[in-house]
């Protein structure tokens, strides 16, 4: 634990918790279906995305990536390069501006810069991975610099480089942390438990590596002003991270650059931290111009890190009666030097099942490769399949309802931390799910169902995937016409994150909807060190929102008091009520307009902080849910499809249905594809990934994905902002797990290595 996480948790001991928030009992905007803000600008094409911002005397910039994944290089003969027509520069790591190696990502300090290696990026002739940029051209034009680019030419002194993840598996290490959380955790004695089981199950789970492939492509555009700061376009998931960033490798003050980041298309974890948008900034000062780099398909691959490999082992004891007597959960994953990331696949075992007896514990292996990242719902993802398999299967073993295992061993506690649950209603979830999927029908005989060739199963899994919120900042203007303004640096990637946040505004200012406006997507706005990651960016940006309407009505009672004749004379705040575009004691009340106009201002703005979030270190919070599947399977081909979904979740208040879920959904269509299509194939013997493209790398289609049907609790959790958790990735967490445990139900095989291909089932 470190020093400043026992700090708090320590004085989380003595804070009373905040006075619930009287919006969780209001109707008003939130809870509502509504459609996007920015919907119908996407829908007209008039949304800009990074790539399609016009800048003029704009250059194009086109890497050249290493060929080795380790060595040095000897020479770069760009000779024909610089030749070419419209050529403005070949860029190597001889003559690129000096830049200081990123600041790799501490959480105990976010905001300090957020990279996920900390190589020097192209300072010298180290090569450290295959894909690694070695040179950048910029020319005139996007195909005159590509063409340009395939004329370079590297000679390098190639050594041999660790690749094998099998091949290091005896040099794996424990991790100094896991997201600042121990490596290894101890309770009782699983191994004496295990020895008076009744039963117990001993298996290894595989699952690959998966890339990112957001629709839309890392893309950047940067311009430097003639006073030495930097405006930069950027497809990011933190625009205040990415300029702290910028300005430490360029040596800048963090107030002279400038990142815009309004739309995203897809980042999932994947846009944030890379090379590709420092090499950007580097080459529009080389060629002092405005220059926009856009990653190919296949750059992304070879630039942009995914989730690692992994390996888990889970063992599993349980009593006659269902109860669990031991739990061992133990992961490997890989990482590089540079990265450091061990991805937390050990993490639901400390959370989900109540067992007196349990041992969890990570180690990872260091490959020479790009960095692994964080990929939607990194480590629960994939730590959900394993031990939600385990479980299945020792349900089988007991002759159990793998339903009524679960609620057996439900905890009343956190297991690990010993702490109240702040809300959690799991078993709620899964009775509802059970009743509208029509579980009791399922016939729990694997091989026993069938229609004509194909074999029939279900299967169900927990989904898991814990609460996070940042201390954040915000502010709110409000305008002399009765209008709102609320700013802060939030990123929408296609989430409904301001439409949310516009609900969310309007019933705390008691506005109508059409007079607020939510600006995000700039670091000019407030400085946060906030991502659109974790399943945060909601509950973090509601927070702080809320202690900045807070203060604005401060400002304006202020306002309103210092005349005599006002209604509001002698009123306190915590007696006022925002409705009806105004401030209201009981029956009586002036609006913000009338306010601001005899005071003779044209508005009038607050900014606040919403402080650490206290209620982490009280409470275990976490999203949680029940992902019911059916497949069918083919008797001769082994071909899979997935025929039925229902996901039944516990994420508190929902704060817009629709957009909810859209996410939900989107969650779920990525587990299929983790599940049944998607791997990056690695050659072991070049440390190269071998299906750098969407022809080659299988994401599910829409004859993939059948209709997928979500109801959830709608239960509030009063600990949390407006009682709304995370729900962002939480859909993909369990999938893959009930999507395997479906398979077995059909075919009475057991599929422990993703993905679950037809050659696994022949």
């Amino acid at each position: 634990m470190s020093v400043m996480q026992h700090i708090l948790e320590t004085v989380a001991q003595f804070v009373p918790d905040k006075k619930r928030d009287p919006l969780i009992d209001r109707d008003g905007y939130l809870g509502q279906s509504l459609a996007r803000v920015d919907g119908e600008v996407k829908v007209r094409g008039e949304a800009r995305f990074t790539a399609e911002f016009k800048v003029d005397h704009m250059a194009y910039a086109v890497p050249v990536y290493s060929t080795i994944a380790k060595g040095k290089i000897r020479k770069i003969d760009a000779g024909a390069a610089e030749q070419a027509p419209g050529v403005l520069a070949v860029i190597t790591h001889e003559n690129i501006p000096k830049m200081k190696a990123p600041p790799i990502v501490d959480f105990h300090d976010i905001g300090k810069g957020f990279a996920l290696s900390d190589l020097p990026i192209m300072q010298n002739a180290e090569v450290h991975w295959d894909g690694e940029p070695v040179a950048l051209v910029v020319a005139e034009t996007l195909e005159r610099a590509e063409y340009a680019a395939s004329l370079v030419r590297v000679e390098y002194d190639a050594e041999t480089p660790n690749v094998s993840f099998e091949g290091l598996k005896p040099e794996a290490v424990v991790p100094p942390d896991i997201m600042g959380e121990p490596p290894e955790l101890k309770i009782g004695d699983v191994d004496k438990a295990l020895q008076e089981a009744d039963a117990s199950v001993d298996h290894v789970y595989r699952a690959p590596r998966y890339n990112h492939n957001a629709i839309e492509p890392h893309a950047t555009i940067a311009v430097w002003n003639d006073s030495g700061g930097v405006a930069v376009f950027d497809a990011t998931q933190s625009v205040n991270l990415t300029a702290h960033t910028l300005a430490y490798i360029f040596d800048l003050k963090t107030e002279d650059v400038r990142v815009v980041a309004p739309f995203l298309g897809g980042g999932f974890g994947g846009k944030i931290g890379w090379s590709n948008t420092p090499l950007c900034v580097a080459a529009s000062k080389v060629v002092n111009r405005p220059v926009k780099l856009v990653l190919s398909r296949e750059g992304t691959f070879r630039m942009v890190g995914g989730r690692t490999i992994s390996e888990q082992h889970v063992v599993l004891g349980a009593r006659k009666d269902g109860q669990l007597t031991a739990l061992i959960h133990t992961g490997l994953t890989a990482t590089t030097h540079s990265g450091r990331y061990a991805e937390q696949c050990t993490f639901p075992p400390r959370h989900l099942y109540a067992s007196p007896n349990l041992f969890v514990g990570q180690k990872i292996v260091y490959l020479d490769t790009v960095a692994n990242t964080w990929m939607r719902a990194p480590g629960e993802s994939i730590g959900t399949f394993a031990l939600e398999s385990a479980m299945d299967e020792l349900a089988h073993e007991l002759r159990m309802d793998p339903v009524e295992f679960r609620r057996i061993n439900e905890p009343e506690k956190d297991p690990t931390k010993d702490t109240e649950f702040s809300s959690r209603n799991l078993t709620e979830a899964y009775r509802r799910g059970a009743e509208k999927f029509g579980w009791s029908a399922r016939n729990r005989e694997p091989r026993s169902q069938r229609d004509g060739q194909w074999l029939v199963g279900q299967g169900v899994a927990t989904a898991y995937y814990p609460y996070l919120r940042f201390p954040a900042k915000a502010r709110v203007r409000i305008c002399a016409d009765g209008s709102a303004i609320v700013l802060a640096p939030a990123s929408e990637m296609g989430m409904g994150t301001a439409t949310a946040q516009i609900q969310h505004a309007a019933d705390r200012l008691g506005l109508p909807l059409d007079r607020v406006t939510f600006q995000y997507g700039d670091s000019s706005l407030p400085d946060t060190p906030m991502m659109a990651g974790g399943s945060n960016q909601t509950a973090t940006t509601f927070a702080a929102v809320r202690a900045a309407v807070e203060q604005v009505h401060r400002e304006l009672l202020k306002l309103a008091q210092k005349r005599s004749d006002s209604a509001l004379a002698g009123a306190k705040l915590e007696q006022i009520e925002a409705r009806d575009g105004g401030l209201f004691l009981g029956g009586q009340g002036e609006t913000y307009a009338a306010i601001l106009q005899k005071a003779a201002q044209p508005s009038v703005e607050a900014e606040a902080s919403s402080g650490p979030p206290m209620e982490m270190m009280k409470y275990s919070m976490a999203s949680y849910g029940a992902q019911f599947c059916e497949v069918r399977v083919h008797a001769e081909t082994g071909e899979v499809r997935v025929s039925r979904w229902l996901g039944s979740f516990d994420c508190g208040t929902i704060v817009n249905p629709k957009t909810a879920a859209s996410q939900f959904r989107g969650g779920i269509v990525m587990g299929i594809g983790m599940a049944l299509t998607e791997e990056t194939l690695f050659d072991e013997r070049r440390g190269r990934i071998m299906n750098p493209s969407l022809a080659e790398y299988h994401v599910p289609v829409n004859l993939d994905v059948p209709y997928i049907e979500i109801i959830w609790n709608d239960i509030p959790d009063e600990k949390a902002p407006w009682g709304a958790r995370g729900i962002g990735e939480i859909g993909i967490t369990g999938v893959a797990a009930a999507i395997a445990n479906a398979v077995f139900n059909a075919t009475g095989k057991r599929i422990r290595d993703l993905p679950i291909t037809l050659d696994k089932l022949l």
